[in-house]
């Protein structure tokens, strides 16, 4: 059985999604569709914008969800079926609008809200992010409540590798008494806290934007990060997502459920390749590759 990873946010690169998109004409208008809710030319900042630029929350989250979605129709062109669906924090919206729980249009709509509220959260609160490896999640744990300010851990991504956020003098001490414990400690490139209680605003502001958006039941299983399990109840889906906003990514359970039920391939789509890793270290025995060019779809093809 395979499922489908869709990527997160920090992977995004200029140029992105360009290849496939000029090898597969007819999904332009996913990005015509974005373009349109966002007010502004999603191809152009995506395929010719800085690094800087594309960086920018605002425009990194429906960059990297059209390019997601773009490797998400290639893959169906080339025959490649899914068995279930999830993604990390971003990417759980390029994975609703997949299996149908979203439409396109209020995916797009949905994301624009998102990322407006959490880039607004994020200039008033100044946080930090660090992704800390060869460390247990537990022993991260313990240093976070030991050191004193705000700081949690926020994606448990793999076995070894747990990422905290926080205040920001709070993140920065924490990732110094990890460096001198031996562990990694990289500071990721946000200005902000995600999945903490830094972007309590920017949660309920998202709520109050989608709260009358219609969701769908998923055409195939989907996993969440709030419950790292699969999803069952999608009664109240706004109240969930204003909730993932501020909870943790809880990736590894989401990894392990799969595999419990039966699930022994991954394919991320998006770009890079970060998730695919994550589930190489987590679930040892399985299959994970990525779909982000030509190269890495005729990968995929062979599995």
């Amino acid at each position: 059985m395979t499922a489908f990873l869709f990527s997160g946010q920090g992977s995004q690169y200029t140029g992105m999604g360009k290849e496939l998109l000029e090898a597969n004409p007819e999904f332009s208008f996913i990005y015509d569709k974005a373009s349109e809710i966002l007010g502004y030319d999603l191809k152009k900042v995506t395929f010719e914008g800085t690094e800087e630029e594309l960086a920018q929350t605002c425009n990194s989250q429906p960059a990297i969800m059209a390019m997601s979605l773009l490797c998400f129709e290639t893959a169906k062109k080339n025959g490649i079926s899914f068995d279930a669906a999830a993604g990390h924090s971003l990417g759980e919206y390029a994975a609703m609008t997949a299996t149908g729980m979203l439409s396109l249009e209020d995916g797009f709509r949905v994301i624009k809200a998102r990322a407006a509220a959490m880039d607004k959260a994020g200039r008033e609160t100044q946080g930090a992010m660090y992704a800390i490896m060869k460390m247990t999640p537990e022993e991260i744990e313990a240093v976070c409540e030991e050191v004193s300010g705000y700081v949690v851990p926020v994606n448990y991504n793999s076995p070894v590798q747990t990422v905290i956020a926080g205040e920001k003098e709070a993140a920065d001490k924490a990732a110094e008494v990890f460096a001198q414990n031996g562990a990694r400690a990289v500071p990721l490139k946000v200005s902000a806290a995600f999945h903490s209680k830094l972007m309590e605003s920017a949660s309920k502001e998202f709520y109050e934007a989608i709260k009358d958006i219609t969701f769908n039941e998923p055409s195939v299983p989907f996993y969440s990060n709030v419950t790292g399990q699969e999803l069952t109840d999608f009664f109240d889906m706004p109240s969930l997502l204003a909730k993932h906003m501020i909870s943790p990514v809880r990736f590894t359970s989401e990894l392990n459920a799969m595999s419990s039920a039966g699930i022994d391939k991954f394919i991320e789509l998006g770009p890079n390749k970060v998730l695919t890793g994550l589930v190489k270290k987590t679930l040892k025995g399985s299959t994970a590759v990525n779909i982000e060019n030509l190269k890495t779809l005729e990968s995929a093809l062979t599995l």
